[in-house]
């Protein structure tokens, strides 16, 4: 990641969920000598989120204000739009800009992104999975490996020393197992422990496995049967592709299928 900001590339970290953790904060410490840099997560604001990374990279959030006799009488706040060119006029090639949760990121400010890329701005954003559009087609992937059994038994120490919790080094490795590879979940089975709760009976965390691209191409595959049938005057083959086919469009139409759960930190 680090080599392909140095580079002067955009980058778009995927990272499961509760992995992020302090790497925005870490990225603006390593580079703030380096970058102007502003970090920002959209909250349904697009005000509010223009007025953050103005404000980061010192970039003036509002304009004078006139009477009707044209004398100046203070100061009034820029309109979102009129932020959004006074940021883009102001930021160079040396701008960073970090976005910890990408999948915020409305269509509009993607927009606006893209335009800042195209003029030497480089971006960073996080997610748990590549949106597969627009901006984030063009920047380059970095997938973060899992982290190591061992750190995540230093993070669940440290979690546990932090609430003044007494763990064993037995207990610890029972519970490792609830957490897998993944920090988030590794504080949060302490937290847990600290409650005493029963987290053998806790629902497990995942994220679904999208399945329904390999399904519909699997039976729009079967409708090749179909034809297959017609040209060998087949009536079994022709039945078969047919109902494959009808099949195929039905669950296009019907909208996303969820396969096998996935284990977060696996």
């Amino acid at each position: 990641m680090c080599a392909a900001i140095e580079s002067g590339s955009s980058v778009l970290v995927i990272a499961e969920l509760g992995m992020v953790g302090t790497m925005p904060q870490d990225l603006v410490k390593r580079y703030g000598s380096e970058f102007a840099i502003a970090t920002a997560i959209y909250k349904g604001s697009g005000k509010k989120f223009f007025v953050s990374i103005a404000e980061q990279l010192d970039i003036p959030t509002t304009e004078p204000k006139y009477n009707k006799d044209g004398e100046p009488v203070g100061e009034k706040a820029l309109t979102m739009d009129a932020l959004k060119d006074e940021i883009a006029e102001n930021m160079r090639a040396d701008t960073l800009l970090i976005f910890p949760e990408a999948k915020r990121l409305t269509t509009g400010v993607r927009y606006w992104l893209e335009d800042a890329i195209a003029n030497g701005v480089k971006v960073v954003c996080f997610a748990a999975a590549n949106p597969q559009r627009d901006i984030f087609l063009e920047m380059l992937e970095v997938e973060l490996e899992l982290p190591t059994d061992r750190a995540i038994r230093e993070t669940m120490q440290a979690e546990a020393d932090r609430l003044g919790l007494k763990l064993d080094r037995s207990r610890l490795a029972e519970l490792q197992p609830l957490a897998g590879r993944n920090p988030m979940l590794a504080k949060k089975v302490i937290r847990n422990e600290r409650l005493g709760l029963n987290q053998e009976a806790s629902p497990q965390h995942t994220q679904y496995v999208v399945i329904m691209p390999i399904l519909i191409a699997c039976l729009m595959a079967f409708g090749v049967v179909r034809f297959i049938g017609m040209g060998t005057r087949n009536k079994s083959l022709y039945i078969f592709g047919g109902v494959a086919l009808i099949a195929g469009m039905t669950l296009k139409q019907v909208g996303q299928v969820r396969g096998a759960r996935k284990r977060l930190g696996q």
